[in-house]
């Protein structure tokens, strides 16, 4: 793979990432509500007061002239400051920010682990009861949304089994192997709901890819020099039938990082989806604002390892 590819796969990176920050910041300049609302309301709150808060942080100014304040501000570390609970935005999502990582991707590796040797055991022995086995797991994984998923969880192994924890922390008293553990047994219930529904609709495309590689010309003339079936399959379709996947995965990281938001919600995550809600049902526009753009710049983060895995995966792609 050449420096030059990975270049420009940069350079469409970034201005990329310029047009999300305009749209997102002119939807939200758009959106009704105002994070003072509530001041007007308040009878201990003089009107000068409310005036004074919204001239201080500009927010009567056009909104070209606050979107150009807020990217100079942001280019040089400063994403704001939040509404409601006074702490500056970049803090708050520095301190969500890692568990909710953590939690994708953990699910992320449960759900490869789970697609890939699934899959092309499915499609070396197509329409076998193995392959209408996962075909018939796979529509029902991806069929649940993870609300339910999650709330079935709950239920077996929380409430009758009492095997996990529901609820999510990050004030586990103690350290070494037992504080480890009980991080990992909280840990369990939210990344399998999103492993399994991430895991469940990459089956089918891993079943599909490898279904169409192996029937080209180049496998059947490894068949035919005597390579075992096993290695046909590892080094000869497999590789080949991941580039598809990889798309896949790459495309699908606003759904998980959407289906996160609603996980950290059942299982109280304090990740940056929790915060997004908060945010929301409280009016703060700058955390909105710095989650959402941060949302934005993972989604193009993994579109652009997606590239890079594209060129390792096929060098042809590498030099066009």
């Amino acid at each position: 793979m050449s420096r030059d590819f990975l270049l420009r796969r940069l350079l469409i990176a970034i201005p990329s990432l310029f047009g999300i920050s305009l749209v997102l910041f002119v939807v939200l300049a758009l959106a009704p509500g105002d994070p003072f609302g509530e001041l007007v309301t308040n009878p201990n709150v003089p009107p000068e007061v409310r005036l004074a808060l919204r001239a201080k942080f500009g927010l009567d100014d056009p909104i070209w002239i606050r979107y150009v304040r807020w990217l100079f501000a942001m280019l040089q570390g400063d994403w704001g400051f939040s509404f409601v609970s006074r702490v500056n935005v970049d803090t708050l999502i520095l301190q969500r920010l890692p568990t909710t990582m953590a939690v994708i991707g953990a699910s992320q590796v449960l759900a490869i682990m789970i697609a890939i040797p699934v899959g092309v055991l499915a499609a070396a022995k197509p329409y076998s009861l193995f392959d209408q086995i996962a075909n018939t797991f796979a529509f029902i994984g991806f069929s649940l949304p993870t609300f339910f998923t999650g709330l079935l969880l709950i239920l077996v192994f929380s409430v009758q089994l009492n095997w996990l924890p529901f609820v999510f922390t990050t004030e586990i008293r103690g350290s070494g192997w037992p504080w480890l553990w009980e991080y990992v047994r909280q840990s369990i219930m939210p990344v399998t709901v999103l492993g399994l529904f991430q895991g469940a609709s990459l089956v089918r495309y891993v079943r599909s890819s490898v279904l169409e590689v192996i029937k080209l010309d180049y496998v059947t003339t490894a068949r035919s020099k005597g390579i075992g079936e096993r290695k046909v399959l590892v080094l000869h379709v497999v590789r080949n039938a991941l580039i598809p996947v990889v798309t896949l995965v790459a495309l699908q990281m606003p759904i998980v990082f959407g289906g996160a938001i609603v996980t950290e919600q059942i299982f109280r995550v304090p990740g940056i989806g929790s915060l997004l809600i908060s945010a929301m049902l409280a009016n703060d526009t700058p955390v909105i604002m710095g989650v959402t753009f941060v949302f934005s710049c993972l989604v193009v983060l993994f579109n652009l390892i997606a590239d890079v895995l594209y060129g390792w995966l096929d060098p042809r792609i590498a030099l066009r």
